[in-house]
């Protein structure tokens, strides 16, 4: 290996002096009579010419550049670099988005500028899904009702798409957190990843009471399945609990521990993103991994020149002719 640049067969290299060692080791003699005799005309057409009876300088140049060519191409040059690792990590992340009218308030700072809860929550979940590269990411969104906006995917691009496109009224208003999580849980169950998890963003309280959220964390866990919860809001129904829009920190709490995962309390942008900060390193994030080298082979370059080698040792012989 010399720099960033490498064999993959060095062993080949040892052929180089080859044509060197048979001539001083084993030079042409002179056949005692001749194999056959021709006559006069034919016999001088089919005469070498030039010095030594091999074409000259120039032929010689050529052979030589033949032989390299071949052999360095043998040799397997490449060259190595170092890049990004995108190898599949083994992890299924399913986002539950919610979607209720109660997004649309704005009590959020983001540079300077006062935007609702769906906005910051869009702007942080867009940038943790950008960095997932070889993880599978999928988007659950949830109101009245719930529906899958982006399967799971490595198409981390289509997937950052969907959670930017979410709007509220997709699914009406209300809060059916039950139904999306049982969702998020259908696909992620049906995962044969080794690590799945579910990240539940939502800044109220479950309106359905189809089934209770915490029968869904349970169900979860019995099939290995995490679910981290993020309460949004500055308030909570242990501390107001008359308040409309108060989040229900309680049950998202329980839900996180009933599956194995981890609650977060979101009042503002610096627990939003702190709270996006230590998700990456419970999940770590695959595009952390040190690079790998990967090998760009170059022989085609010597090979090529052996090509026209031979071809010029064509136009020689023809043009003796």
């Amino acid at each position: 290996m010399i720099g960033d640049f490498a064999f993959s067969t060095p062993w080949a290299l040892l052929l180089a002096p080859l044509p060197l060692a048979i001539r001083l080791w084993a030079p042409p003699r002179a056949a005692a009579s001749g194999a056959l005799e021709l006559p006069e005309g034919l016999a001088s057409a089919a005469r070498p010419s030039g010095p030594a009876g091999e074409g000259g300088a120039g032929a010689l140049m050529l052979r030589m550049l033949l032989w390299l060519g071949l052999v360095l191409a043998l040799a397997g040059p490449q060259r190595l670099e170092a890049v990004p690792d995108v190898s599949a990590s083994g992890r299924d992340i399913m986002l539950a988005l919610d979607l209720s009218g109660s997004m649309l308030i704005e009590d959020f700072d983001l540079d300077g500028e006062r935007v609702s809860r769906l906005e910051a929550v869009k702007r942080v979940a867009a940038r943790f899904v950008e960095g997932r590269r070889g993880d599978r990411v999928g988007l659950t969104l949830f109101a009245d009702r719930a529906f899958v906006a982006a399967p799971l995917t490595y198409d981390l691009a289509a997937a950052r798409q969907a959670v930017e496109e979410a709007q509220i009224g997709f699914a009406g208003r209300a809060t059916a957190l039950s139904e999306g999580l049982g969702l998020a849980l259908k696909r992620a169950a049906a995962s044969e990843a080794p690590s799945r998890v579910i990240v539940l963003l939502s800044d109220g309280r479950d309106t359905s009471r189809r089934i209770e959220a915490a029968q869904v964390a349970a169900l979860a866990a019995s099939h290995g399945v995490r679910i981290h919860s993020i309460a949004l809001g500055p308030e909570d129904l242990e501390t107001r609990p008359a308040s409309r829009d108060a989040v229900d920190s309680a049950a998202l709490r329980l839900i996180a521990e009933e599956s194995g995962g981890r609650s977060w309390r979101v009042r503002g942008m610096e627990d939003l993103e702190a709270m996006a900060e230590e998700l990456d390193r419970l999940e770590p994030n695959p595009s952390g991994r040190p690079p790998v080298t990967v090998a760009r082979p170059l022989w085609i370059w010597p090979a090529m020149a052996a090509f026209l080698a031979a071809l010029g040792l064509g136009i020689l012989r023809e043009a003796r002719r």
